[in-house]
């Protein structure tokens, strides 16, 4: 770094030359420029002699021998910049090659060979996240199962995913197919629905529609005899008929043997479940103190197979079971269509009332030999607590929903019914 100094002092024939220091200039507040390595320092006044002090010409030349000229230090300057530059845009020309080779590749990855195809597939019994991962791209749902694993992983659900049948549209996000599992089975394939209602006859035609099981194989193994030993509730069983028993529900046989006994014991594991288990012995002694009737638990599905029949809402079946109760208690018969239309199959006749058969509670007192159908619980809820009331009637359509106490008012109900029905047919 060069200083600027004042003009030199004059000289004297007395006094030798004398040099001012750059420290005392500094202090006289003289001006600095800032110089070249090498250059002198100039006088405002021209060129200056060469009277830097040896020191600084020392380190300055050290400076020169280590570093080359000012103007080789500059070259080397621009050259390492260049240098850097070329190494930076080298490096990111790499990261954005690698970036796209691993986009090309995730997509290469998450195409499917049918996008938008419904597959139905089984996840088994105990499979891990890598076995339903592995099947699912073997399917053809996902393509890639790291992207499946991650997707479990995110939304915790290791441990929740559910087997049984599905049905899963191929290439849909990973998040989705992810609740669905978590969720539950969603395909019909090999399941069955019993309705609540349906008679041994009309199970065994679902189970053959739904399951491919031939009706006639599933009514020769639909036996009481046959599970008795296994089932101590089907001991009251009358007629070797599970009448009664078969509990309605949506069942799923995947990965089972569906076969006749398989279905008919899951339907009565599953009755063993929600009904055998009903504490009815309070209800069955509050009965026979009002009703004067000693009802088993047999009897108890029984009666709650006819309300089954009959009513149309859940508040009729506690008013039907109390008409019923009420007939038992004063040895009226039940005269309900109903028990004949288990006979029949359908619809009932004015003639099929005078049919003599134990079904027909027109001609017969009492309870039905076996239940008609199936009961739902709350039917076997209302047999066992039945409205408390004083009818002994009642007219009920798809609009009408009458009780009576007596026959003239029952009469009265269905022709203000019929008149209403002509009215509006007008």
């Amino acid at each position: 770094m060069a200083e600027t100094r004042p003009s030199a002092p004059k000289r004297t024939s007395k006094a030798p030359a004398r040099h001012t220091s750059a420290a005392q200039v500094r202090k006289k507040g003289a001006p600095r420029t800032v110089g070249r390595p090498g250059q002198g320092m100039r006088r405002q006044g021209g060129q200056a002699p060469s009277t830097r002090p040896a020191g600084i010409t020392r380190r300055i030349r050290h400076a020169s021998n280590q570093h080359g000229s000012a103007k080789g230090g500059v070259h080397n300057d621009t050259h390492s910049i260049r240098l850097a530059v070329t190494a930076v845009a080298v490096f990111l020309v790499l990261i954005i090659a690698g970036i796209a080779g691993f986009i090309a590749h995730s997509n290469a990855n998450s195409q499917v060979e049918n996008p938008g195809a419904n597959i139905t597939l089984t996840i088994p019994d105990g499979a891990t996240t890598d076995d339903i991962a592995k099947i699912l791209k073997e399917e053809g749902v996902i393509a890639n199962q790291n992207e499946f694993t991650d997707a479990v992983k995110r939304a915790g659900a290791g441990t929740s995913m559910k087997s049984g049948n599905y049905e899963l549209v191929a290439g849909s996000d990973v998040e989705g197919i992810v609740k669905q599992l978590v969720d539950g089975p969603n395909s019909t394939a090999d399941t069955v629905t019993i309705a609540e209602g349906l008679t041994v006859k009309k199970t065994a035609s679902a189970v053959q529609n739904a399951l491919g099981i031939p009706s006639d194989v599933f009514l020769e193994q639909a036996k009481a005899s046959n599970y008795v030993k296994d089932y101590p509730f089907l001991e009251e069983a009358k007629d070797d008929s599970l009448e009664g028993f078969l509990y309605p529900k949506t069942y799923d046989f995947a990965n089972t043997d569906k076969s006749a006994d398989t279905v008919i014991r899951a339907m009565l594991d599953q009755y063993k479940e929600e009904v055998a288990g009903i504490e009815m012995s309070d209800a069955q002694k509050a009965l026979k103190e009002k009703y004067y009737v000693t009802m088993s638990d047999y009897d108890i599905i029984k009666m709650a197979s006819i309300i089954e029949k009959e009513a149309l809402n859940d508040d009729d079946r506690y008013k039907i079971a109390s008409v019923m109760y009420n007939r038992m208690k004063s040895g009226m018969p039940l005269q309900s269509d109903a028990t004949m239309g288990y006979v029949t199959g359908g619809k009932v006749t004015a003639d099929d009332l005078k049919t003599a058969s134990p079904y027909n509670t027109y001609l017969y007192l009492g309870l039905t030999p076996t239940p008609i159908c199936t009961p739902s619980l709350k039917s076997i809820d209302a047999a066992l607590h039945p409205a408390d009331t004083n009818y002994y009637y009642f007219w009920i359509t798809e609009k009408e929903h009458d009780f009576s106490e007596t026959y003239e008012q029952h009469q009265q109900a269905i022709a203000d019914a019929q008149g209403s029905s002509d009215d509006s047919a007008q």
